[in-house]
């Protein structure tokens, strides 16, 4: 399964994204701003394509889907959340959207654990292709 995350332009603070599955919207993302240089728990991760698994995290103390191999990041999960406050380079995702928030994040994050937990389930890899605005 490949899932698809097309960015819009960021602001001052953030990027806002879809979130698609075989070109049909899933939910919307919220991230940290993209920048050409890292700034700790402030740049969104680098566009690519990024294997996903699910693993516990100690952090959120649950099982949440995360990228393997993003390069200059750890522990890049997808989870709640709705400002970019809530995020440090991880990906957020959300059922609504405005300007730098997402809402309705906990019932997007089961939609998303679901399809990916469903793949894995059934022995298929997932895939995530980040794309940057055009």
């Amino acid at each position: 399964m490949q899932l698809t995350l097309n960015r819009n332009k960021s602001t001052e603070y953030s990027t806002v994204g879809e979130l698609l599955l075989n070109n049909a919207h899933v939910c919307w993302t919220l991230e940290d701003k993209v920048r050409d240089v890292k700034i700790p728990k402030e740049t969104a991760i680098p566009a690519g394509y990024y294997q996903v698994k699910i693993t516990y995290s100690p952090r959120f103390k649950k099982m949440l889907p995360i990228l393997l191999k993003v390069p200059n990041f750890v522990g890049v999960r997808i989870h709640a959340g709705n400002k970019h406050e809530d995020t440090d380079g991880c990906i957020l995702v959300g059922l609504s959207k405005s300007l730098d928030f997402i809402s309705s994040s906990v019932l997007a994050l089961d939609k998303v654990f679901k399809l990916i937990n469903a793949e894995i389930s059934r022995k298929n890899e997932v895939w995530i292709l980040v794309n940057d605005a055009k």
